[in-house]
């Protein structure tokens, strides 16, 4: 396999105040490990902005700069444009970005996400769907919650692995996809990839496909 997978163990939990600044040093240390060349994709508008500004932050200062690239402060176009004209940059972006970009090869080697794309609850048409099921005596967490999960996150890893020779990290900095029983289901979505363990070895990996 071409790809691997990390998960952080240990990790503030979405939600938390603590999560977005914790996505951002993570997300820091793995666009040095990889020379920029980093997708961070939030699941909320307001995680994208957070985690930018800290992203801004932790990266200021770089002996070798690294540009942060963020959703709405240019047309989706022009951003992608300038993600693969500049060596070293890092693009953080939410929803849209997850389906439709294609940046083959080289040039994305490591797509990190910011927590499970789980639908947001109080959506009154997530609320509908959630109704629909349990009147027909279903499991709407497994039949609907899950099963949408599933599918964006497949959507999110395939920013990452376009071919059979791509190579890159996926990160999912949200510790629930290895500790609950639904995580097995969704790891199953993933293209096939072997889960590292601790962040030395996920840097490791970035700085050896670098």
């Amino acid at each position: 396999a071409h790809a691997r997978l990390y998960v952080p163990p240990r990790f503030a939990k979405p939600g938390d105040a603590a999560h977005s600044p914790a996505v951002a040093r993570l997300a820091a240390a793995c666009a040095r490990a990889a020379g920029g060349r980093s997708f961070v994709l939030t699941t909320t508008l307001r995680a994208l902005g957070s985690v930018a500004d800290a992203l801004v932050q932790a990266l200021a200062g770089e002996a070798e700069p690294i540009e942060v690239l963020v959703q709405g402060s240019a047309p989706k176009r022009q951003l992608m444009r300038r993600f693969l004209d500049t060596p070293r940059a890092v693009l953080v972006g939410s929803q849209s970005f997850w389906e439709g970009i294609d940046v083959l090869g080289d040039a994305l080697q490591c797509v990190i996400i910011d927590k499970l794309p789980f639908p947001p609850p109080n959506d009154p048409l997530v609320e509908a769907r959630v109704r629909r099921l349990e009147t027909e005596g279903r499991s709407a967490f497994n039949d609907y919650f899950v099963a949408e999960t599933a599918v964006s996150l497949k959507q999110g890893a395939g920013r990452l692995i376009r071919s059979e020779t791509d190579r890159g990290l996926l990160v999912i900095c949200d510790p629930r996809l290895v500790t609950m029983g639904y995580g097995r289901v969704l790891r199953a979505a993933l293209p096939p990839m072997p889960l590292l363990g601790t962040e030395d070895e996920a840097l490791d990996w970035l700085r050896r496909i670098a």
